[in-house]
């Protein structure tokens, strides 16, 4: 910007003039472009590897909790004679995509079962839209069965809890060395699809 000169007479300062402020102010936007890319990328990064751990909490959920859901499900009245994690929907055909953690059946009854390590409202409203779209697929091959959905997290605050039995989920989650089934009950009761 400003240059200190010193010549016979004293010192001498050089003003900057609004082509050297400009070309300062230009390298300076310059460098803020680029450290907000940078930022983006290392958000992108930190976003995807969050994302992986997420999937891995999930994954660990399913497997601490799957293979005593058909014995917990039970006690509550259901006998369901077949459990199997991870299944995908993509008919492409009719427009309906989705994914399922855990599946609960017998010939009567599907139970859907959702797993986050710590469900949010966000989940519950992507769960309700999963059960759609699970009944849609359904209804187009004729499975008249009776679809219901629950929620499986690790960390449930009370207010998602409330919210997902009031829309009808069963919310899992754990107790001690166990985990407990909350039924929607009272003035909630279990939806089905």
């Amino acid at each position: 910007m400003g240059k200190v000169q010193a010549n016979e007479v004293g010192t001498h300062i050089e003003h900057p003039t609004f082509e050297t402020v400009w070309a300062a102010l230009q390298e300076v936007a310059a460098l803020q472009k680029e450290t907000a890319k940078q930022m983006e990328e290392r958000d992108r990064r930190l976003d995807e590897k969050l994302g992986k751990l997420g999937d891995r909490f999930g994954e660990m959920i399913e497997h601490m909790v799957m293979p005593s859901l058909v014995g917990k499900f039970r006690e509550l009245g259901f006998e369901f004679t077949k459990a199997y994690p991870e299944t995908e929907i993509k008919d492409i055909k009719n427009n309906i995509i989705t994914e399922v953690d855990i599946t609960l059946e017998n010939g009567d009854k599907v139970m859907i079962v959702e797993v986050k390590s710590k469900p949010t409202t966000k989940d519950i409203n992507d769960h309700i839209k999963r059960m759609e779209k699970v009944k849609a697929h359904a209804n187009l091959h004729n499975d008249n069965r009776i679809y219901m959905g629950a929620i499986a997290g690790m960390v449930i605050k009370e207010n998602v809890k409330t919210f997902a039995l009031k829309n009808g989920f069963y919310v899992i989650e754990p107790s001690g060395e166990e985990f407990v089934i909350s039924v929607p009950e009272g003035i909630y009761s279990p939806r089905e699809w």
